[in-house]
């Protein structure tokens, strides 16, 4: 795995998503109640703060607890909520040391069909049916892992020009497309909510 992903809008960060893995995965992870380029810097933090140049999970998985919370909540943290988020990291590299030998790559690596991998990406802690259907769309659409199906187990993230989530951003255009698509979808839903609580 060895392409140029624009996530975090930052050289550094970018690159490390584009060749690791298990980078793409955690900040995939961390997407969530912050902004995406925030949540995609976040793995760059923190190999830097490990003085690695790249994830390890049986590393972090093998990390105390508090330490790794205290590396997470180092100032600027790498997200809103530091010590919940150190440990759903920290889990996820457990889960893909014990399943996975610690090769994030191994979950989409040789399976055959999307709904297969969509399953097993729903089996990642920390991951709902949504959050796997966008990795899978990422996947598919940047990654060059194509199984059988993908974009129809992908649902609406696996459209193509759909600029709905992160998988279909390559750059500041796609970014702009879509946080316009997510400000529509908030305006849509509050106004529902306004038309409920007014009758």
């Amino acid at each position: 795995m060895d392409v140029t992903l624009h996530l975090a809008q930052d050289p550094a960060a970018d690159a490390l998503l584009g060749r690791s893995p298990l980078a793409a995965l955690v900040g995939m992870l961390l997407d969530q109640q912050i902004p995406m380029e925030w949540a995609f810097k976040g793995p760059e933090t923190i190999a830097r703060r490990m003085n690695a140049d790249d994830l390890d999970a049986h590393d972090i998985a093998a990390r105390d607890p508090e330490a790794f919370a205290a590396l997470l909540s180092e100032k600027p943290a790498v997200h809103r909520y530091p010590g919940s988020m150190a440990k759903r990291v920290q889990t996820l590299c457990q889960y893909l040391v014990e399943h996975y030998d610690g090769d994030a790559e191994a979950v989409w690596q040789g399976v055959d069909t999307g709904a297969a991998l969509l399953k097993r990406l729903e089996d990642l802690p920390g991951f709902g049916k949504q959050k796997a259907q966008i990795f899978l769309a990422l996947l598919g659409k940047q990654l060059g892992v194509h199984p059988t199906g993908w974009r129809e187990a992908a649902g609406a993230y696996g459209e193509e020009k759909s600029y709905r989530s992160v998988a279909d951003i390559t750059g500041p255009e796609s970014l702009a497309k879509v946080r316009a698509h997510k400000q529509e979808l908030k305006a849509a839903a509050k106004a529902a909510k306004a038309a409920k609580s007014g009758k």
